[in-house]
This record gives structure tokens, C-alpha cells and sequence, in this order.
């Protein structure tokens, strides 16, 4: 007689949405309520010593929640959606072994997507002649000019991948030439796939002005706490956009404009056109997040401008949807 109830799907609660929205406060009161801990589906969180420009959760703010994915690897290790993948797996097994809720919490909706579709990213084995070809022109080339190439055999990838993240361009082209078809049209069809969790994705968002609003504000406090001593202290460590995928989030590839030893203190204006290039290229990430979670199927959204006091209300509704769902 099978197994019925390892056929069952594990229950996964997702709260997602931009930048500023407001998460990690409501995933707090979450977790409390439904005996949960919570996974961070945050490419930047995941790294040692970068606690401000991550906007990274303190010990306080968890209130003695459980968290996972936080502060686990070298800001020179390589991290990426299949590690992410496969950690984020673990977490939900080690999770639900133990009679919790595992609640992903985090605003990379390709990650997110990626994890509740087990999108297959067909990962051929390294050092391939053609891998090792790419690499070689690059190294030539520089990777503005490698970048370009994908323009024309996939806009979709050139647009979603920054230059600076050389390792999955040199992916993306290697895929075109084994394949003959784009990466991003598989990962996309992958995608399109059901759920493999029982889940409940809730997209929290906000009035853009004051979403917007919100961003400049939470930059101006990684100011006051010490942004630009914390990316100081990094990049005297040797990390480089170019080398180290950690430098290549908002809030840290910024500063690679200027020298390592710039005096940004006796430079105002410069420092401040630090700050505001911050602000902007964090709202474009938001807006770019909004577009991405538009497109997301079978999740629920909370806009936090229609409620006056929305984390409270958004709680109580969510852990009532919680509830329903998994019957708990």
C-alpha cells in the first residue's frame, strides 16, 4: 500500500514583495503565530560582514525566531539561484521534520519562483571547451563587450543579468551555443510548471510614492549606521564587482565609481552622489520587483495603503489564511 502521507506536499507559507515593503515585520509576527522559521530569500543576507547595505534583520528584530540562510557564507564565495535552491530545500525539510511552518521571506521573486517550480536550470558540468573558450574572451574582451553578445540570441537574459555578473553571462551564452535555444525561454518554461509545495504566496506592496519614500529613508539610515565604513572595510579586503557576485548587490557596487582610498568625507558632493545613485537604483530594482511579482501565478496580494494600521491587519489576515490552508 503506498505511502500516503509522504506523498503529501510540505506546507511552505511565502511572503514576498519589493524592496521597503515592510516583510521582515510582518514575517516576525508570522512566525510567532504559526510556529514557524523563516528562510531568507535574499541574495545579499546570505553573506558574513555585509549587515548594512543588505539591510540584514538584527538578532532584536527576530525576537527569537529562528532564521535560515542568514549570515552563512564568505562575501568571496560565488552564491547563485541553484545554491540558493538547494540550501533553501534543506531548510524546509530540516523545518517541516520538526512539526514548524517554513516561511520564505525575501524579495528575489526569480529565487522564489525557482524554489516553489524546482525550476530545472540544466546545469551542465564546468569547464566545458566551450566554457573555457568564453572565459578566455572575456578575460580579452573585458565584460561589457561578452555581455553584448547576448543582446541579439537573448534580450531576455541580456536584460536581466548585469554585465558584471560574468559568471552567469558566460552561462547563458554557453547554453545558446550547446542548446541552440535561449536559457532564458527554459528557465521561463520551467517556470510555467505547478508548485511542488502546498504553499501560500503572499505579495505585500505599497502606494509607489510612499514605497518610494520608504527606500529613501531606509538609505539615508544605512548612511547614519555606517554604509560607507562597512564597504570601506570590504573592499580593503580585495572584493571587486568584477571577481565577487556579493559586491554586485545595491548598496555595495555603487562605490566602485571612486577610488578604494577616496575621502568620501571631505568630498560632500561626491558622497552624496553615492547616496542618491543608492536611492535611484534601489527604486528601479522595486519597480523592476513589482513587474516581476505581477507575473507571478497563484499568489495573493496586500496592498499595505488601503489599511490603517497595515501590519497588524495584514498579520491577523494572513495567519487566518494560514490557518484555512495547512489547517492548522
Amino acid at each position: 500500500m503506498p505511502d500516503i502521507i509522504n506523498q503529501k506536499k510540505q506546507k511552505l507559507l511565502i511572503i514576498t514583495g519589493p524592496t521597503g515593503a515592510g516583510k521582515t515585520k510582518i514575517s516576525i509576527g508570522l512566525a510567532k503565530a504559526l510556529n514557524g522559521e523563516i528562510i531568507s530569500a535574499d541574495s545579499m543576507q546570505v553573506y558574513k560582514g555585509m549587515n548594512i547595505g543588505s539591510a540584514k534583520i538584527t538578532e532584536e528584530e527576530m525576537q527569537g525566531v529562528k532564521h535560515h540562510l542568514i549570515d552563512i557564507l564568505s562575501p568571496f564565495e560565488a552564491f547563485d539561484v541553484t545554491i540558493f535552491q538547494k540550501l533553501a530545500k534543506e531548510a524546509i525539510d530540516d523545518i517541516s521534520s520538526r512539526g514548524k511552518l517554513p516561511i520564505v521571506v525575501g524579495g528575489t521573486g526569480f529565487y522564489i519562483q525557482a524554489l516553489r517550480k524546482d525550476v530545472d536550470f540544466k546545469d551542465e558540468p564546468e569547464n566545458t571547451e566551450i566554457r573555457e573558450r568564453l572565459t578566455k574572451e572575456y578575460e580579452a574582451v573585458g565584460a561589457e563587450v561578452i555581455h553584448e553578445r547576448l543582446k541579439e540570441i537573448d534580450p531576455l537574459s541580456y536584460e536581466r543579468i548585469p554585465a558584471g555578473n560574468v559568471k552567469r553571462v558566460i552561462r547563458a551564452l554557453e547554453f545558446y551555443e550547446l542548446h541552440k535555444y535561449p536559457i532564458s525561454a527554459h528557465n521561463d518554461e520551467e517556470r510555467r510548471k505547478s508548485s511542488v509545495y502546498d504553499d501560500l504566496c503572499v505579495v505585500l506592496c505599497n502606494e509607489r510614492s510612499r514605497l518610494y519614500d520608504s527606500i529613501n529613508r531606509r538609505v539615508e539610515i544605512m548612511v547614519e549606521d555606517g554604509l560607507f565604513e562597512e564597504v570601506a572595510a570590504l573592499r580593503k579586503s580585495g572584493l571587486k564587482p568584477e571577481n565577487n557576485t556579493s559586491m554586485q548587490g545595491i548598496g555595495y557596487k555603487e562605490f566602485f565609481d571612486y577610488s578604494e582610498d577616496f575621502d568620501f568625507d571631505a568630498n560632500p558632493e561626491s558622497k552624496q552622489d553615492v547616496i542618491e545613485k543608492i536611492k535611484l537604483d534601489t527604486r528601479h530594482f522595486a519597480k523592476r520587483q513589482f513587474t516581476y511579482f505581477k507575473g507571478m501565478d497563484d499568489v495573493i496580494w496586500f496592498d499595505k495603503s488601503q489599511y490603517e494600521s497595515p501590519d497588524e491587519v495584514i498579520t491577523r489576515e494572513i495567519i487566518e489564511l494560514a490557518k484555512q490552508k495547512f489547517l492548522l
